[in-house]
């Protein structure tokens, strides 16, 4: 559901990432001045954690709180407005903006400012893993152990991110998953899991095409091991939003995810990577944020 133009005041903080996405974000401010029909106030962050501080102090100061980065930046910015009445705005740098994305964010930057003058809120979920909030998608296995090599390359983007893939997806094993959805029970062995709240990683992959951010589920996604001569057509698949219909992909739809693994290894968070237990446990957070989308959304 989407209330429009509600915001009156148009009193907005904008969190600008200047090393999100490996783009120069230095003419950000001239057009946030040029194209936002109200004040604004801009601030660059400085290291990690730092969009976060930044937001959680301006929750009752301004009616929109703008996170100008990658799904990272807005990870950061929306964990601090979970729960709250603030509203996240968001103009996409990163490397893959699914989040933006999906909820029909342009990807122009000059559009992006225009469409935050539109007022249109949607109230979308949040999620959980080990209390940890993710809004997009969440995942361990492959896409984890990606995220997890990429973050330590100098180059950012959509290609690096490919290369990296192609080079290890040819050493890379799955794993054995001990899986719990709602008291019903699963033992996958998984090339990776994924944990989709929208549909889609980014750059338009959608390996949950019928994920929604408002129906109160996250969707479980199982990516059997497969040939790697199949590897071209699970990626097709993705950018074709057929994934859901391939043998090698299991959906299962649920509230609360406990996983249950041999050890412990990276796991990603809105495509933020970090080392996580044996056990990790997932919740949805139904109707949790506020966040300006796109007219198609």
């Amino acid at each position: 559901m989407i209330a429009k133009n509600i915001l009156l005041k148009r009193k907005a903080l904008f969190i600008i990432n200047p090393i999100s996405g490996g783009k120069k974000k230095d003419g950000v401010p001239k057009l946030i001045d040029k194209q936002f029909d109200g004040e604004a106030t801009i601030v660059f962050t400085h290291g990690v954690s730092h969009a976060s501080e930044v937001a959680a102090e301006a929750i009752d100061k301004y009616d929109i709180i703008v996170a100008v980065g990658g799904d990272g930046t807005v990870n950061e910015i929306a964990s601090a407005l979970v729960g709250s009445n603030a509203v996240l705005g968001i103009l996409p740098f990163g490397s893959g903006n699914g989040l933006s994305r999906f909820l029909g964010i342009p990807m122009n930057i000059e559009k992006a400012i225009a469409n935050l003058n539109t007022g249109n809120i949607a109230v979308i979920d949040s999620a959980q893993a080990n209390g940890k909030a993710f809004f997009n998608m969440a995942g361990m296995g492959f896409d984890a152990h990606i995220s997890e090599a990429f973050s330590h390359g100098k180059k950012r983007g959509f290609i690096t991110y490919v290369k990296t893939s192609l080079q290890e997806v040819i050493k890379y094993k799955s794993q054995t998953y001990n899986i719990e959805i709602d008291d019903a029970v699963y033992n996958r062995k998984a090339f990776m899991l994924s944990f989709a709240n929208s549909s889609q990683y980014g750059n338009n992959a959608h390996v949950s095409p019928q994920a929604s951010v408002q129906d109160g589920l996250l969707d479980v996604c199982v990516i059997k091991p497969f040939p790697l001569y199949r590897f071209p057509e699970m990626c097709i698949r993705m950018f074709t939003k057929t994934a859901n219909k391939s043998s090698f992909v299991e959906i299962i739809r649920g509230k609360h995810i406990i996983v249950k693994r041999d050890n412990p290894a990276p796991m990603h968070l809105d495509g933020e990577p970090e080392i996580a237990g044996k056990e990790i446990e997932i919740n949805i957070v139904p109707c949790s944020l506020k966040v300006i989308v796109g007219k198609d959304f």
